[in-house]
């Protein structure tokens, strides 16, 4: 199995993710604070935990959704699926023992 990131994922791959994420709830917000060490950590778990995440981008962040989500996904080793308005998808495969790795 090919792990999947963000040099090798095909637009079938990504519209599955999006699929797949339109029935997520945010973990958490990027907001006016940018991105934190608490915000990578939390991200971080949520990822080894779920693979797949959305967060809300809120209104007083101090950059575009666009390129906060590309800046965030760079330092989690992720794939920024996408930016749909305010919200950010983000997928990277779990690293944990015995984990159901989502089918797509």
């Amino acid at each position: 199995m090919t792990i999947v990131t963000n040099e090798n994922i095909t637009s079938k791959q990504r519209s599955k993710l999006k699929s797949l994420a339109s029935k997520l709830n945010p973990v958490t917000q990027i907001g006016k604070g940018g991105i934190t060490d608490n915000l990578l950590k939390t991200l971080s778990d949520a990822l080894d935990a779920h693979e797949l995440i959305k967060v809300t981008i809120l209104d007083n962040a101090e950059d575009e959704p666009r390129n906060l989500a590309e800046n965030v996904a760079e330092l989690l080793e992720a794939v920024p699926v996408a930016v749909i308005g305010r919200k950010a998808i983000f997928y990277r495969y779990s690293r944990r023992d015995k984990y159901a790795h989502l089918e797509f």
